[in-house]
């Protein structure tokens, strides 16, 4: 995998940064694309599911959940 490359969000009124491989991030584009919401739409559902996971962790683990065939997410 490549270098992390950082995005930026406000999340709860909150700026905050994810870094992440190019590889995770181009899955969570595609993520958003088939459920029609943008990077700032995507991050915030996922800190609204994360729990207590921290936010890359749980990027990542929708990343290759998505990757794997599990679309759960899109219901949550």
């Amino acid at each position: 995998m490549s270098g992390l490359k950082k995005r930026s969000v406000s999340l709860s009124g909150h700026a905050t940064s994810v870094a992440l491989e190019p590889e995770f991030w181009a899955v969570l584009d595609e993520i958003g694309a088939e459920l029609g919401t943008g990077h700032a739409g995507l991050m915030k559902r996922i800190d609204e599911t994360r729990g207590r996971t921290p936010l890359a962790s749980a990027c990542r683990l929708l990343a290759l959940a998505w990757t794997g065939g599990d679309r759960s997410f899109r219901d949550a």
